[in-house]
């Protein structure tokens, strides 16, 4: 029986709890039964938006969110709504219209929405213009890690390895336990054939945390190879446990379906990183003066605890062992040696010791730190 008190708001929050659960069909009949009742109800309209979104009904979609934005034309989940509909119809220049007029109506400090846009813009393959919107979100939340793991996906797409290796690092610095940036790293190094640095992070994983059979086999492949051990080993056990769990959960059409979609159009496979996807305000170090921005011999980097540190190379350098306060100690010698070893192992770049530019132009690489200047 219809509850003839029940508010729009309780309408679009018991549909938003059905939305999460992946009940799209149960989402959309409570959303129509709220908007025979309130007909003008923006956030109704939207949410039957991203129920048929979800559902990859595309033109009901976006009927239902250019009906929303009727009633409110600046309403900010409408228009993400509208520009993500854009997007997968091939209507890149609307989608982009959408999304700015986010930002210019102030919504780039939103976090969630930032990184919203930012994801559908990296799905559909804009990844230029997905990296600026997780910039936003970097801008305004520097400590999130789910920002700084998709500037990490997004450079790497773009084949910037090393701000790759920067924004994963960075992510797992704000969150150790994150598996996604940790799976993703692993990923890239073992396809550079860095077995040893991506054994270190798939170990770092607990095998339920995988919700692909990619990095199982991998952690699988390189545990044999590191140990000298056949498939029967006790150590190997939970990941054939896992991948047993994981093909209980596919039935034989999900299985074929999921190796049609693994390939591209000209037969060959996908780039497998992306089998399983889904920042920082600039901090002076106490004490430390930045030089003027016209000094020539002025340089710039920051850690991967978000911390900016500027001057000369032997300036940043000795900054750098001061931040890392466990090898304050230590000689600068024996802090670059350590350091270099660290890099290595998470990374497989080896870092030279000749010079401290040499040596921080190598950090960059292996994504120990991120060069700004």
């Amino acid at each position: 029986m219809t509850d003839p008190y029940r508010s729009s708001e309780e309408y679009d929050e018991q549909a938003h709890q059905l939305y999460n659960e992946g009940r799209y069909d149960d989402a959309l009949t409570l959303l129509r039964e709220g908007l025979l009742r309130y007909p003008q109800s923006v956030d109704l309209h939207v949410g039957v938006g991203y129920a048929h979104l979800a559902s990859e009904q595309f033109a009901w979609a976006r009927q239902a969110f250019e009906l929303a934005l009727i009633l409110d034309p600046d309403h900010e989940d409408g228009l993400a709504g509208i520009g993500e509909v854009a997007l997968v119809l091939g209507e890149l220049e609307q989608g982009l219209a959408a999304f700015q007029k986010l930002v210019e109506l102030g919504y780039d400090d939103d976090h969630e929405l930032m990184l919203q846009v930012g994801r559908s813009l990296f799905r559909e393959g804009f990844f230029i213009e997905a990296r600026r919107f997780f910039e936003l979100a970097r801008t305004h939340h520097a400590e999130s890690a789910e920002v700084a793991a998709s500037l990490g996906y997004t450079a790497h797409r773009l084949g910037l390895d090393s701000d790759a290796f920067y924004w994963l690092r960075r992510a797992l610095a704000l969150d150790a336990d994150y598996p996604e940036p940790r799976i993703y790293l692993a990923n890239i190094l073992y396809d550079r054939g860095e077995n040893g640095a991506a054994l270190h992070h798939f170990t770092r994983l607990r095998p339920e945390v995988h919700f692909d059979d990619l990095g199982l086999w991998r952690t699988i492949e390189l545990l044999k190879l590191a140990r000298d051990v056949g498939d029967d080993d006790d150590e190997l056990r939970p990941w054939f446990s896992r991948l047993a769990e994981l093909g209980e959960e596919a039935s034989p059409e999900d299985l074929i379906l999921a190796e049609i979609e693994s390939l591209q159009p000209d037969g060959t496979r996908q780039d497998p990183n992306q089998l399983e996807l889904f920042g920082t305000l600039m901090r002076d170090v106490p004490g430390m003066q930045r030089r003027a921005a016209n000094d020539p011999a002025a340089h710039m980097i920051e850690t991967l605890d978000g911390l900016t540190l500027s001057g000369s190379w032997d300036e940043i350098l000795v900054q750098l062992q001061t931040v890392e306060g466990a090898w304050a100690d230590g000689t600068l010698a024996e802090f670059m040696a350590l350091l270099a070893q660290r890099g290595q192992a998470e990374t497989g770049v080896r870092i030279p010791l000749t010079n401290p530019e040499a040596f921080l132009r190598g950090a960059a690489e292996a994504g120990v730190i991120r060069l700004l200047g």
